[in-house]
């Protein structure tokens, strides 16, 4: 508490509400609509631990900053590739500059020198946490869609721990000097539903050691080291056609990948918001199936099918057509001779929504608080995955769970949450609150409103037209910050019920460019209010050595194959627009 309110002191432009804010956003609602007790929502301190203290130190950021600074963030520079054809190096470019948005309401000369910071927060989203390994993956669509799968996808963790390490190294929020209150993850934290993905997220996010490996402890059993000319063999002279476009021969590379790291855990609080794919086995099934869930666990592998027996599961899966799996798991039944062998493991078992709830509640997990990450017992109790918490004396967040349980991988949500919701937008309505809004998906993303709760089955679904109209009643509301897209996109919403905001989608970290964003939110003594945003990279070097396989090396590979990946979108930055800006608005 000391060291917060001394940094907090140095810096004119934050006041009090900052303070509350640095010392852990403090849980206020949950998914039932009323307080957590102290207990429910706040980590508890080993002050007689030793190794507490060693690990808070080692975490420790740097003294915040008295003036604005670029250093570490995409306002310095960001990874550009270094030649023009095959497969493309990387290394350091020009930074993307600060666009102010009028959007929603004209700027003021001289608001820099009147404006107090209210709040400053980092969203990581979409990190995709991959068991590379897993039978339940769809590498094989490869055959029919060239991104189906990524050639990067064994580096996840790496390229996650980097990622905390930038986070850990930033100096305050780049604008306005603040401490950084907490990190908010906004879904898709794991990306096939698998207990192993789901211990390597909260073992990335709070600290500790993580071996990004299962089935055999010895050695990499997957599409890899297959032999399949599909799919980049990097510790192979084979010539396959990831490599015909100009990809390494890297000795050494699988080992590496499935290698013990470390994680020193964010030197923030941290909460944490449910995808689809945390949600649901491939992001898009409904649970209940006893024979994929055997499969996920059992020793055999299916790593090749025909390009039109692909494409129609493709299909199957983006209609919304199969939302429970049935026409996967028969063609993966009539595929039986054509698996693999590879190693049974129970750790690769799908977990259900309790599952993720008791993970985030387990004190082995709890990091820098608070205790469940937003998520409390009583969620648990009411089978409720959304909750409302106090980000500093006059700004609330707002976490919702828009997946939707019946399946597929766009989003909803029920009459329950969006009851629950108006009642929360209400009570900052009436307390004089601003109020910032996390969610998976975007708006336009949520649109599945056809399949049925199956632990609500009378329950209507809702969809993002009826959530923004909700959020536009409210002139409490400043954001919604949410994910899903893997692509920087901030669109300002004006409502005619008087309300307006803005929703800021940040790109994901397993797609290129692989980022994170840093909000700040300042009054600024005029009558409006600025929203800064400031995208980060990993702390991971632009350039790769091909000869480096440590832990660095590795993240910095991760960034740069994931650049090179066959069929990868080239507009996820978004436009400058969409990257770093200062978005403002009247104050409500």
């Amino acid at each position: 508490m000391s060291r917060i309110r001394s940094v907090a002191a140095s810096i004119p432009a934050v006041n009090r509400r900052t303070v509350l804010a640095a010392t852990g956003a403090a849980a206020v609602s949950t998914g039932v609509g009323y307080a957590l007790r102290p207990a429910d929502g706040h980590a508890a301190t080993d002050t007689g631990s030793e190794a507490t203290r060693v690990v808070a130190q080692s975490r420790r950021a740097p003294a915040a900053p008295l003036a604005p600074y670029t250093r570490g963030t995409t306002l310095a520079s960001v990874a550009v590739p270094r030649s023009g054809s095959g497969y493309r190096r990387l290394g350091d470019g020009p930074g993307w500059a600060r666009v102010v948005r009028a959007d929603l309401a004209a700027p003021k000369a001289g608001r820099a020198g009147r404006r107090t910071a209210l709040a400053a927060f980092v969203q990581l989203t979409d990190l995709h946490l991959i068991d590379a390994q897993h039978p339940m993956r769809l590498e094989y669509l490869r055959s029919t869609d060239r991104h189906a799968w990524r050639p990067h996808e064994a580096l996840t963790v790496q390229g996650a721990i980097s990622l905390v390490e930038r986070i850990n190294a930033l100096r305050g929020a780049p604008v306005t000097g603040s401490p950084l209150h907490f990190a908010m993850t906004t879904g898709d934290n794991t990306d096939n539903n698998a207990k192993s993905e789901l211990e390597w997220f909260l073992t990335i996010m709070s600290g500790g050691r993580i071996t990004p490996n299962t089935g055999d402890p010895r050695h990499y059993e997957g599409v890899q080291n297959s032999g399949l000319k599909t799919y980049w063999q990097p510790d192979s002279s084979v010539r396959d056609g990831d490599k015909r476009l100009g990809f390494p021969h890297l000795q050494g590379y699988l080992a590496a990948a499935i290698r013990e790291v470390r994680s020193p855990g964010l030197n923030l609080p941290w909460y944490s918001t449910v995808g689809n794919h945390d949600a649901m086995p491939l992001g898009c099934f409904g649970h209940g199936d006893s024979w994929l869930a055997e499969y996920a666990v059992g020793g055999r592998k299916l790593m090749s099918l025909p390009a039109s027996e692909a494409g129609k599961l493709q299909h199957h899966i983006k209609s919304g057509k199969d939302p429970k799996g049935l026409a996967f798991r028969d063609l993966l039944k009539a595929h039986a001779r054509d698996m693999r062998s590879v190693t049974p493991d129970p750790e690769r078992a799908p977990y259900t929504p309790a599952d993720y709830l008791k993970a985030h509640l387990d004190p082995a997990y709890r990091g820098l608080g608070p205790v469940g990450h937003g998520y409390s017992s009583a969620n648990l109790r009411a089978g409720t995955q959304y909750y409302a918490f106090r980000i500093a004396d006059d700004v609330v967040g707002i976490s919702l769970d828009t997946t939707d349980p019946g399946g597929h991988y766009e989003g909803s949500i029920g009459t329950a949450q969006l009851n629950w919701l108006e009642r929360q937008l209400k009570d900052s309505d009436r307390n004089g609150s601003y109020v910032v809004v996390f969610s998976h998906h975007t708006s336009r993303t949520m649109t599945n409103t056809n399949h049925v709760d199956p632990a609500r089955p009378r329950e209507r679904r809702h969809d993002g037209q009826e959530v923004l109209a909700a959020l536009g009643r409210h002139r409490s509301v400043l954001a919604w910050v949410n994910g899903h897209i893997h692509r920087n996109d901030i669109t300002a919403h004006a409502s005619t019920a008087g309300g307006s905001f803005w929703e800021i989608s940040t790109a994901s970290h397993v797609d290129h460019p692989q980022l994170a964003r840093v909000v700040e939110l300042a009054d600024n003594k005029d009558g409006t209010i600025s929203l800064f945003t400031t995208l980060v990279e990993s702390a991971a070097p632009h350039r790769t050595d091909f000869s480096d396989l440590t832990q660095t090396g590795l993240a910095a590979l991760y960034r740069e194959v994931s650049f090179n990946a066959p069929g990868a979108s080239t507009v996820l930055g978004g436009a400058a627009h969409d990257r770093n800006t200062e978005l403002v608005l009247k104050k409500g």
